[in-house]
């Protein structure tokens, strides 16, 4: 499922080229994707100007004039297809089509149908069901040590989960939490209540610049993801552990200090780290 960088820069995709621009046409070739469309979609964005977009987790929200907004999850499989309106034949799955009137062709195309397109009163979209209860947005300026710290406290499970959970911190998925835990040295079994101020102000700083990092190669394309303009993330080749079991520690000296990368199971993840670095132990020699 995209993550936080690769559904931000589908929506930096889509802000360039939409914002602005009104809507001419609309046309929904299923009823449903995980919910059912509703129905007066294509009524209410009909003649309406597309006014801003912003991402909220893993989830783009798309402002048009009336007050209104469209709601819109990419789910396992969906992406997000612009190009010019003189292309008109629909791609297989392709289940809402949105014109506009410069000449824009949005398509939505989900194949497995986990995707999820709503509406709701802009000025009600942090009450949206499926907003309500999504946690911080690591990047935030608010996203430090001290905020980290509280959305921490007295957590029980271990950090992988933690950092995982959509109702403390939104966004984030295997692919990066695995990556921010490599390079702030932390198992991901440590318990959370194992960590140091030290260990957690590290991750405070590390998971915006993994992030941030993720988002200018434009994402990780390990199986469907492209990004609005059909092309595929890089930031896959500069995954440090993730998907890399056997293969040597970019980091550490090859054997017999460190004999590689290795995968574990956590809640039916994969989680990938280094043995060596990352010591499942409640404090190390660093004080971590």
């Amino acid at each position: 499922m995209p993550e936080l960088p690769e559904v931000e820069t589908v929506m930096r995709g889509m802000r360039a080229a939409l914002e602005g621009q009104t809507i001419s046409r609309v046309e929904l070739r299923r009823a449903d994707l995980r919910w059912p469309i509703p129905p007066e979609l294509p009524g209410v964005l009909t003649g309406a100007t597309i006014l801003s977009l912003k991402r909220r987790g893993k989830y783009i929200l798309i402002r048009i004039s009336g007050d209104q907004s469209v709601l819109l999850h990419l789910g396992m499989t969906g992406r997000v297809r612009l190009e010019p309106l003189d292309n008109r034949d629909a791609l297989p799955h392709e289940h809402v089509i949105i014109e506009t009137d410069s000449g824009i062709r949005l398509g939505l195309i989900d194949p497995r149908r986990f995707g999820a397109l709503g509406l709701v009163p802009t000025i009600e979209e942090e009450n949206h069901p499926l907003l309500a209860e999504i946690g911080a947005e690591p990047l935030d300026k608010s996203f430090n040590a001290k905020r980290l710290t509280k959305i921490l406290a007295g957590r029980k499970t271990s950090i992988k989960t933690a950092l995982l959970d959509q109702r403390l911190i939104a966004g984030l998925g295997n692919i990066y939490v695995c990556e921010a835990l490599f390079r702030a040295e932390i198992h991901p079994e440590r318990p959370v209540g194992s960590l140091s101020p030290k260990a957690i102000a590290a991750l405070a700083k590390i998971i915006p610049e993994v992030l941030n990092e993720a988002i200018a190669a434009g994402g990780s394309s390990l199986r469907d993801y492209v990004d609005a303009e059909g092309n595929k993330g890089g930031f896959q080749e500069l995954h440090q552990v993730y998907g890399r079991e056997g293969e040597p520690c970019p980091v550490c000296p090859g054997p017999p200090v460190c004999f590689g990368i290795r995968r574990i199971t956590q809640s039916a993840r994969s989680s990938f780290y280094c043995p060596r670095r990352q010591l499942p132990v409640s404090l190390d020699e660093t004080g971590a």
